[in-house]
């Protein structure tokens, strides 16, 4: 993440007309940029034993809901959380998790402008080169280290879909948005 620059003290006039402005305005600098997780587990058996032991928790949950003074049923609730629990930890070890950052505004305009598309993408509608361009954004904005060459191959060698959803999840966190307009 790039530094902040050092941001001027608010007008007084607008401290004055709304004395929240001053800890609004810390909050809106404090602000991190949006992080987006890709997981990728090449283990099935890791990915059917957490399918397997959440109907098995959802089933026993249900039967303790139905029946709260039934100690076996509270019982069996109890061991199936702890099989999802065991489950998902063991899922997670399998996994391989990557995480992506929304670049600054300049950044990725710049970024964008740098990858011109060719002639036929440009007469497809296409803004950028996406050939050139993916490389180097899922560079840029992964927090894990990923270089323009691994993430070149990851693309060339990876099955499609595979590839697709890392540069998806790249771009993706580019335009992800936490606010709501006229929400209050």
């Amino acid at each position: 993440m790039t530094a902040r620059k050092t941001a001027a003290t608010p007008p007084p006039a607008a401290v004055a007309a709304d004395s929240h402005w001053a800890a609004t305005r810390e909050r809106l600098l404090a602000r991190t940029r949006p992080v987006l997780t890709l997981t990728i587990c090449d283990d099935d058996n890791a990915k059917s034993a957490v399918n397997a032991a959440r109907f098995v928790e959802q089933q026993a949950k249900g039967a303790a809901e139905r029946s709260p003074q039934d100690d076996a049923a509270q019982a069996s609730y109890q061991a199936a959380a702890a099989a999802l629990t065991d489950a998902q930890a063991a899922l997670d070890a399998a996994s391989i998790q990557l995480r992506f950052q929304a670049l600054d505004r300049k950044t990725y305009k710049a970024l964008l402008a740098a990858h011109p598309p060719t002639e036929e993408q440009s007469e497809e509608g296409y803004d950028f080169n996406l050939d050139t361009l993916g490389p180097v954004l899922i560079a840029a904005s992964s927090l894990d280290g990923i270089t323009e060459e691994d993430a070149a191959g990851y693309l060339d060698e990876w099955a499609p879909a595979e590839g697709e959803k890392l540069l998806n999840t790249a771009f993706g966190v580019q335009r992800t948005e936490r606010m709501d307009l006229g929400k209050g």
